[in-house]
């Protein structure tokens, strides 16, 4: 091989080497770009809002403007609302939380109301005749009795005659029997008048048999007697009075707003003072159709099944009625809650140790569980035990912060609308609009402070002499202060040239 072949082979190899150099180079050093992005990766805590809104999220997500959820990790600054707290003491104070779930709540109203008799199991013993009551088997009022039991023996003049026509026209009939069929016909209608006037008279042939004596038509009480016994009673006048206890009614008062939820066959439970530790399951049999002018309230008929007869008539009740339609809502359990009684409030955990409270708007409650419908979202999770001691922390910590804070200086008008703390953010941008309401459209630069990017939104302005002077279309340079949640306000603005020519002075 000559020289010339020599020193081009060798060219090559140095070309070949230095080329298998540097793809070593870039292999290895990538590989450790990538292990040092790996081991510096941090797993975001949660991610908030991007409008500084009350709202976070565990999941990325984007919000109503498109704008993509702001990551916050550990060791980030927390906004003024939210309470971080060591692990150690949310072990101590026993802090406990569940998420909010959609669930069909086992809601119910609550109603006032007696214990009444079945007015179906209502009997009275009244003769259909007039006699006299010879004797009392059964002489006190509230004694129990069964069906068929005797009450008491009765001689009537009218019943015995009745009886012995009725006894010699069956005699008749017998001895007729060879007789032709006029006789005989007349003697059966002799019988069969005789035994419809023992009827009308409320007696049958085999009581007639055995004596003129009254007997229990049911199981039940004594509630009234007026039967003594050798007294006279005239036709359809009350001797007894006899009522099962079996089964007996509620009627509960349900306020007139509520009247809608209540539905034939709502399952109810009814409470009395006599036993306070048992409740009685009923159903709702009957609605009454009349509202009460004076309570404004409708009466609601419960039955309830009292086999014991623990229930007596004229007992005070307090029902609870299952009432609303099946379905499913957001809810929470209801220790969640505290109620400052101007606002409900939860403590939602966005990571471990770290909570910040919502103000809720609540519905329907069951025993257990109420309904949110605002102020947090299915998945969340929010303190159900020792809330009230983290509450009372986060105000502390909201108590201190805003005394911490350098005194900042207040606008000198009210209508500025600059928020208590006084700090404002600056920005760039351009007057895109004076909107008819007052509001100003402005396209502004990105701005670090609120971790906002690049976008056109409307604000309000503190005072319209702000853009008095200021043409849609200029770049300017502006201020604002947020005056409330998620409400922003501009408080400075001019013309970003007049801003440049300043500075430059």
């Amino acid at each position: 091989m000559n020289k010339l072949g020599i020193s081009i082979l060798g060219a090559l190899l140095l070309v070949a080497m230095a080329a298998a150099g540097y793809w070593f180079g870039k292999q290895d050093t990538g590989y450790g770009i990538q292990d040092t992005v790996r081991s510096g990766e941090r797993k975001p805590l949660y991610y908030r809002n991007p409008m500084g809104l009350p709202d976070t999220s565990p999941v990325p997500k984007k919000d109503s403007m498109g704008m993509d959820y702001v990551p916050v990790y550990e060791g980030e600054a927390e906004s003024g609302t939210q309470l971080s707290i060591s692990i150690d003491k949310v072990q101590k104070l026993g802090v406990k939380s569940e998420a909010a779930t959609l669930r069909e709540l086992d809601r119910s109203l609550r109603a006032t109301g007696r214990i009444e008799i079945d007015e179906r199991r209502l009997y009275t013993i009244a003769p259909r005749f007039e006699g006299w009551v010879e004797r009392l088997y059964v002489n006190t009022t509230g004694q129990a009795v069964t069906k068929g039991q005797a009450l008491f023996d009765v001689y009537s003049p009218e019943l015995v005659s009745a009886q012995r026509e009725h006894a010699l026209a069956l005699q008749g009939l017998a001895a007729l029997k060879d007789a032709d069929d006029d006789a005989k016909q007349s003697m059966q209608q002799l019988a069969d008048a005789s035994a419809a006037r023992l009827k009308n008279w409320g007696m049958t042939e085999a009581e007639t048999a055995k004596g003129i004596t009254f007997r229990a038509p049911a199981n039940g009480i004594v509630l009234e007697k007026k039967a003594v016994q050798g007294m006279r009673f005239m036709p359809g006048e009350m001797l007894y009075q006899i009522a099962d206890l079996s089964s007996v009614w509620v009627i509960a008062e349900v306020a007139e707003q509520d009247a809608g939820q209540i539905w034939l066959g709502s399952r109810a439970q009814v409470g009395v003072d006599a036993w306070p530790e048992r409740a009685f399951d009923g159903r709702v049999d009957f609605i009454y159709p009349t509202l009460n002018s004076a309570t404004r309230t409708v009466q609601v008929r419960i039955e309830i099944a009292n086999p014991k007869a623990l229930l007596k008539p004229a007992m005070f009740a307090n029902a609870r009625i299952a009432s609303g339609k099946p379905g499913k809502v957001l809810a929470v359990p209801a220790s969640a809650v505290i109620d400052s009684g101007t606002r409900q409030v939860v403590l939602v955990r966005l990571a471990e140790g770290r909570f910040e409270p919502r103000t809720v708007t609540l519905g329907s409650r069951s025993d257990d569980y109420v309904e949110v419908r605002s102020g947090i979202v299915a998945g969340e999770e929010v303190v159900t035990s020792a809330n009230f001691l983290l509450d009372s922390e986060s105000n502390l910590k909201a108590a201190f912060g805003s005394m911490s804070e350098a005194p900042q200086p207040l606008p000198a008008s009210p209508s500025q609308g600059r928020s208590k703390s006084g700090i404002g953010h600056q920005a760039q941008g351009m007057l895109e609009a004076i909107n008819d309401d007052g509001t100003v459209s402005i396209t502004h630069d990105p701005i670090p402070a609120l971790k906002w990017p690049a976008m056109t939104m409307d604000f309000a302005l503190a005072n319209p002499s702000l853009a008095a002077n200021i043409k849609p279309g200029s770049a300017i340079s502006f201020e604002i202060v947020e005056r409330g949640a998620g409400e922003w306000v501009v408080t400075k603005m001019q013309p970003k040239e007049t801003s440049h020519a300043e500075h430059n002075h």
